[in-house]
């Protein structure tokens, strides 16, 4: 399958606050040295996901999520059929997929496809968590003020000329879905660190730090067992992440 999609990156977008799930304040932030980001592109339509799913899925167990690296599974959705889609699934995953294999001058996309601090990465088989990302990057706070609204700020270990864009998903984990379509029809598949929602906001530097606000929509999304956010810096327009920190909204802790 052929793409030629032009770089597009995910607009900012103000979303509805409702007061359904309220959360204390929560600060998470990066040490000074790189945090790795791993994306997984995935579906429950493809019969070599799973795999792929459940090495991921371990991460959760691992003392270095969130210090050392934060995960994100994006559900595509051109797995899709008329008769069945995939629950999780975002054509704006998809379009995300697309726009780094643009960058990487690929010709198709596929699933399971790993991508490690933005470049396509085929080393997971046989590791038991990704690779130590080398040098400092600079650290990377988010906090709540509320339920939904967030402040971010960088201060990078080299100070340099230009903004920077904040990125935020909110994720699930401990899902279980029946799938009832696609090559793994009938099979029984667990989900962790989905993407459920994601956001890119400007950031304006101010004295050498970068300051952003971003809201994330939690309340939709109230009645899930375990959330987390994962955040990541880039540069304006470009998909290569800086920096990257999260961690849980809601722990799988408090429901085990």
């Amino acid at each position: 399958m052929l793409f030629k999609s032009s770089l597009i990156v995910f607009s900012a977008t103000l979303l509805i606050i409702q007061p359904a799930m309220a959360q204390p304040a929560l600060r998470f932030q990066s040490a000074p040295g790189r945090t790795a980001l791993v994306e997984l592109y995935t579906s429950e339509g493809c019969s070599s996901c799973p795999p792929a799913e459940d090495w991921l899925n371990r991460l959760k167990d691992s003392p270095g999520l969130w210090k050392d690296f934060v995960p994100v599974a994006f559900h595509v959705d051109y797995w899709n059929s008329p008769g069945w889609k995939d629950r999780l699934s975002s054509p704006d995953f998809s379009e995300r997929q697309r726009d780094y294999a643009q960058l990487w001058q690929a010709e198709n996309i596929y699933t399971p496809c790993f991508v490690l601090n933005g470049a396509e990465w085929h080393g997971w088989l046989g590791r038991r968590e990704p690779p130590a990302p080398d040098g400092e990057a600079g650290v990377l706070v988010v906090k709540s003020t509320a339920t939904n609204r967030w402040n971010a700020t960088f201060a990078p270990a080299n100070p340099v000329p230009g903004n920077f864009q904040i990125h935020a998903a909110l994720l699930a984990c401990d899902l279980d879905s029946q799938v009832t379509g696609g090559e793994n029809r009938g099979r029984s598949l667990r989900h962790e660190f989905a993407a459920l929602d994601l956001v890119s906001i400007g950031m304006t530097t101010s004295n050498g730090i970068a300051h952003g606000k971003f809201i994330l929509d939690t309340s939709r999304y109230a009645s899930e067992k375990a959330l987390a956010i994962a955040t990541w810096i880039t540069r304006p327009g470009e998909l290569t992440p800086i920096q990257a920190t999260g961690g849980w909204l809601v722990s799988p802790n408090a429901v085990r």
